[in-house]
């Protein structure tokens, strides 16, 4: 009985799980008013998604192709659904649950092959992940975050298998590895840590090794040529747009900022593996046989946050860009406390003591699961409230001829039917050099003929200041106010004589 369970029910149980989760966040979201997505990026995928569908274009606005999407896979995954004619929102969120049980079936299998003998934690690590608060809001963004993490998992999933006997997974893995780039950028931090793996491989490391790379060059060099044939550039605009917007936190003391962001995916229940992830990888190195091998994918875990702290140390939306660290977490997290705590012992005390911890770890995980659906409900009020009435506003009270000026273009872009002038660049990529001179984008939006500008304001204090008495519509939601923000405004932007 207990062989079946471990073998067929713990590995379903991550997909009910997930499918439980991804349920529960959307009936918060529900029972809040609203059912949609809680970051304005989502609807920039959608944008992408229809117009790729319907027009046969990768553009986010129609007839100007473009690399906005930081993300093509996941934009061409979201356009299938319209292809089908499937409602975009039970399309967007039956992806979601599916990535979501992907990604904790995936660490079930990770766990496994790195603990063959620790079965039942690693189905327990699948069914935490399922339950865990930030990867259930990812579930529900309708963002690529699941789909990049479940690439992370598969590369780490065939690098822990035996690679000697069967040599062509590492031209799969390396093929991985590329395709995890045309979900994010990121992904090409997995590309030495997979190599890794075929070196610690013998006889046949130097082959195993250039089939990998090989395998990544195949999928790799389409990616660059796709965007080199949208934007004129080797990476998608996001890549330069974010990096030069958020260029003024890189200022911040260097342990500031690991220690803001590393943080991050440890807001949780995932704080009680902390030690178990320094213990197992101490035994790990101090192991006579030396298994480094067995500690690649901690190792990636650590160089993704430096990544962030060095390049783009944000802290917003729970910390989005580094959740797909926490799936990794759980696996040491799990493998390490079944080191410490002998989660099958006998011996009495070992027994109270590991039984208590899982009962912590269990109660922390629910407790964040359901402040996670609060968050979840709370954000899809504000764009709902915010970005997506804005842009029906836009729609029905400005002519089809207006040129709007935005930071956020998501809603803006699939509700507004408008021409835009992206002042976050990622459709406009002139604007990046100058991406906070507020200056320099007063001449820039001037010059394009720009109608209105829409915006928070004080987000750009001195563009919008001067423009307080040409304000034509604001949001009245509370939502935003109560988070500690403001109101969205449209304001009718001047011509060049009334600066």
């Amino acid at each position: 009985m207990l062989r079946f369970f471990s073998r067929f029910l713990l590995p379903a149980s991550c997909f009910l799980f997930s499918l439980l989760s991804l349920s529960l966040y959307l009936l918060a979201s529900y029972r809040g008013g609203f059912l949609g997505f809680p970051l304005d990026d989502a609807w920039i995928y959608q944008t992408y998604a229809r117009n790729l569908a319907t027009l046969h274009q990768f553009a986010f606005i129609p007839g100007q192709p473009s690399a906005g999407s930081t993300s093509p896979l996941w934009s061409g995954l979201l356009a299938l659904g319209y292809l089908l004619r499937v409602e975009y929102h039970v399309w967007t969120y039956a992806l979601g649950a599916l990535l979501l049980g992907l990604n904790a079936w995936l660490v079930y299998r990770l766990t496994l092959n790195v603990w063959p003998e620790h079965r039942i934690s690693a189905g327990l690590a699948g069914i935490f992940v399922a339950l865990e608060w930030h990867l259930a809001w990812a579930a529900a963004s309708g963002m690529e975050t699941l789909l990049f993490s479940a690439f992370v998992l598969s590369v780490f999933v065939i690098g822990s298998l035996d690679l000697e006997r069967r040599g062509r997974l590492a031209l799969w893995m390396g093929g991985l590895v590329g395709l995890s780039v045309l979900a994010r950028p990121d992904g090409l931090t997995l590309l030495p840590f997979a190599v890794g793996y075929t070196v610690f491989q013998r006889p046949y490391r130097l082959r195993h090794s250039l089939a990998c790379l090989a395998g990544f060059a195949v999928t790799f060099s389409l990616y660059l040529a796709f965007n080199q044939w949208l934007g004129g550039s080797l990476w998608p605009n996001t890549f330069y747009a974010k990096q030069a917007e958020y260029a003024v936190l890189r200022t911040a003391p260097l342990l500031a900022r690991l220690g803001q962001v590393g943080a991050l995916p440890f807001v949780g229940a995932q704080a009680l593996f902390l030690p178990g992830i320094i213990a197992i990888a101490w035994l790990t190195t101090r192991s006579g046989q030396r298994r480094w091998r067995l500690l690649i994918p901690l190792g990636w875990a650590i160089s993704f946050t430096l990544a962030y702290t060095l390049r783009l140390p944000v802290t917003y939306q729970h910390g989005r860009y580094l959740i797909p660290l926490i799936p990794v977490l759980a696996v040491f997290g799990a493998g390490g406390m079944d080191h410490i705590l002998h989660l099958y012992g006998s011996k009495p005390i070992p027994r109270i003591v590991s039984r208590a911890w899982l009962m912590a770890v269990g109660l922390l995980t629910i407790i964040f699961w359901f402040i996670g659906a609060g968050a979840y409900a709370r954000d899809t009020q504000i764009i709902e409230t915010e970005m997506v009435a804005t842009a029906r506003w836009i729609n029905q009270h400005t002519p089809a001829s207006a040129l709007i000026a935005a930071h956020d273009i998501g809603a803006l872009g699939y509700f507004g039917q408008r021409k835009i002038l992206d002042m976050a660049g990622l459709v406009s990529p002139q604007v990046i050099p100058f991406i906070r001179d507020e200056a320099r984008l007063q001449a820039w939006l001037t010059d394009s003929g720009a109608d209105y500008l829409v915006t928070f304001p004080a987000w750009y204090p001195a563009l919008t200041r001067p423009l307080a008495a040409l304000a034509v519509f604001r949001t009245q939601a509370p939502f935003s106010r109560a988070a500690g923000g403001e109101n969205m405004v449209v304001y009718k932007w001047p011509a060049a004589s009334s600066w």
